[in-house]
C-alpha cells in the first residue's frame, strides 16, 4: 500500500509549494484553516485537507490550533532562503512526473520519455526556457547540499586546484571553497551553463577564487589541476563515454593527482539502495545510455585508465551516496 500511494505523499508537497503555501507561512504567526482559504483563494474543505496533509507529512506543525511550517519547510521550500530546494520539487512535478508515467513505455522501447532523441540533440533542445530554469535551479539546491557532504567525507585539504567536469551551476565549487580555504576552483562546462555558474559564483563573491571555463568535456579538459571531480555527471552516459572521459581525466592530472567520483552508487550486487536504483531508472526515462553504477564498475574503469590507490567512501547526501576515488601515481 506504501508503495502504491507513494505518489500522494509527493503531489501533497507538490501542490503546496505550487500554491505558495511555506512562503506564506514563513516567519509569521501561523494560520488557521479560514486564514489560509482566504488567503489562497480556497474553498475550506480542500484547505483543511492540505493543511492535514502537509502536518502528517511533517511540513507543518500546529499548535494553539494555528499551523507553521516546520524548520525543515522553512529551511528549504521558502523561496529566496539560502538553501531552498523547491526547484526541485517543480521540476519533479512539471517535468519528470509526466515522464515516469510513461515508465511501460521506456522500459519497452530503451529510450527516455521526457524527451525524444529523434528530433532533439538533447534534453534541454527546445525545451521551454522557464523549465531550463528550474532545471538549473533544481541541480543547485540539490547539488549545495550534496557537495557539502562530500567535502566532510573526503579531505580535499592537500588539494589546491579543483576542476569540476560538467560542473553547472557551480554549487559543488562554491561549498568546497568555503569548507577549503586554500582551494581553488574551475567550473567547466558547456559555455551557456558557465554562464549561469558565473553568475552564482559572483552572487556569492568568491570570483576570486572560482572561475569559469565553457567547452565539452568530451573534445578535451583544462590543465593546471590536481583534482578531478565528477559529480552526478557518469550516470548520464554509457560505459564507453564514461571510459574515455576517465582516461581523458588520468592523461590531465599531473602525478599525485586525483580523480573523485560522486554518485548514487547502485551496490555490487545490483539489490539496491532504493535511491541509487530508482536514480537509475530516472535515468531511463531522462537519457539514451546512462544508469547509476556500482564502485565495482568505476574502479575497474579506473584502474584501465591508470588510476591507482582506488578506494569507495560511503556516506549521506540529498543527491548522492558516496565516492569512488583513484590516483594517479
Amino acid at each position: 500500500m506504501a508503495l502504491s500511494t507513494g505518489f500522494w505523499a509527493f503531489k501533497t508537497l507538490a501542490a503546496a509549494h505550487d500554491l505558495h503555501l511555506f512562503d506564506h507561512l514563513s516567519g509569521g504567526a501561523g494560520t488557521t484553516i479560514a486564514e489560509l482559504a482566504e488567503a489562497l483563494a480556497l474553498h475550506p474543505r480542500p484547505a483543511e485537507m492540505l493543511l492535514t496533509g502537509c502536518a502528517a507529512l511533517g511540513l507543518l506543525e500546529k499548535t494553539d490550533g494555528r499551523y507553521r511550517n516546520t524548520s525543515l519547510s522553512e529551511t528549504y521550500l521558502v523561496r529566496g532562503k539560502p538553501y531552498y530546494f523547491g526547484g526541485f520539487v517543480q521540476m519533479a512535478d512539471k517535468r519528470l512526473y509526466a515522464g515516469w508515467g510513461k515508465l511501460t513505455e521506456a522500459l519497452r522501447a530503451n529510450r527516455p520519455t521526457t524527451w525524444d532523441p529523434a528530433a532533439q540533440s538533447s534534453l534541454f533542445e527546445g525545451e521551454d526556457p522557464m523549465m531550463l530554469a528550474l532545471f538549473w535551479e533544481a541541480m543547485h539546491s540539490m547539488s549545495t547540499m550534496s557537495a557539502r557532504k562530500l567535502g566532510e567525507a573526503v579531505d580535499l585539504s592537500h588539494f589546491r586546484r579543483l576542476l569540476d567536469i560538467g560542473g553547472g551551476s557551480g554549487a559543488y565549487d562554491i561549498e568546497l571553497c568555503k569548507q577549503y580555504r586554500d582551494l581553488r576552483a574551475t567550473v567547466f562546462d558547456l559555455p551557456y551553463v558557465a554562464e549561469i555558474a558565473a553568475g552564482k559564483i559572483a552572487e556569492v563573491g568568491l570570483t576570486d577564487r572560482v572561475d569559469t571555463v565553457g567547452g565539452s568535456f568530451f573534445d578535451g579538459l583544462p590543465e593546471g589541476h590536481d583534482v578531478h571531480l565528477l559529480s552526478m555527471i557518469l550516470h548520464d552516459w554509457d560505459e564507453a563515454k564514461n571510459r574515455a572521459l576517465l582516461g581523458r581525466s588520468f592523461k590531465t592530472l599531473p602525478s599525485g593527482g586525483a580523480v573523485v567520483i560522486s554518485e548514487l552508487l547502485v551496490d555490487n550486487e545490483k539489490s539496491g539502495p532504493v535511491p541509487a536504483a530508482l536514480m537509475s531508472l530516472n535515468m531511463l526515462i531522462e537519457t539514451e545510455g546512462g544508469r547509476n553504477y556500482t564502485p565495482a564498475e568505476y574502479s575497474a574503469w579506473l584502474e584501465e585508465a591508470g588510476f591507482r590507490q582506488i578506494e569507495t567512501i560511503w556516506f549521506d547526501a540529498p543527491a548522492v551516496n558516496g565516492a569512488v576515488i583513484g590516483r594517479k601515481p
